[in-house]
């Protein structure tokens, strides 16, 4: 399920608006509970992608945030550890 807002948000590089969002609802036995990723932009105009659990629309575990040059280097290490490369890329790999 896709979200847009406009939302601020805290990160480790300052305050940073929600630019868009998704959340992939989960199931594990009884417990339900989602996956979020969401695009954020500082104020300085840096991109952030930010990853979180939770439950009930509610984050239940500090959010880890990565910025748009982190991504451009985890792709660039996923070349060295094809089965994670496959796993989180799928046929780009």
């Amino acid at each position: 399920m896709a979200t847009k807002a406009a939302t601020k948000t805290a990160t480790p590089w300052g305050a940073a608006k929600k630019l868009e969002g998704l959340s992939l609802p989960q199931r594990a036995g009884e417990k339900r509970f989602a996956s979020v990723v969401e695009l954020l932009e500082t104020e300085r105009g840096e991109r952030l992608v930010r990853f979180a659990y939770s439950t009930g629309g509610v984050a239940r575990r500090g959010p880890v945030t990565l910025r748009v040059r982190d991504l451009d280097r985890l792709r660039a290490a996923l070349a060295e550890h094809p089965g994670l490369a496959e796993a989180i890329l799928g046929g780009e790999a």
